[in-house]
């Protein structure tokens, strides 16, 4: 199962991009999707403020994963 490996971020500091571990670049709402069928490990999705999130499942945010760019 593929899991995220790192991150690209645009000039305001939001998520846009991850890069899984076969090396596929999605978007935050396909990585949202794939979360949401299982199909990525290590994320989850979940509801805040009436809006879906990702979130890491082993720590608070994603500050650990390194910048694509």
């Amino acid at each position: 199962m593929e899991s995220i490996v790192a991150l690209h971020r645009n000039y305001n500091g939001d998520i846009i991009n991850f890069v899984t571990s076969e090396g596929r670049i999605i978007s935050y709402r396909k990585a949202l999707q794939e979360a949401e069928e299982g199909l990525i490990q290590g994320i989850q999705a979940i509801e805040e403020h009436g809006k879906m999130s990702l979130i890491p499942e082993s720590s608070q945010s994603f500050d650990q994963f390194p910048d694509l760019y």
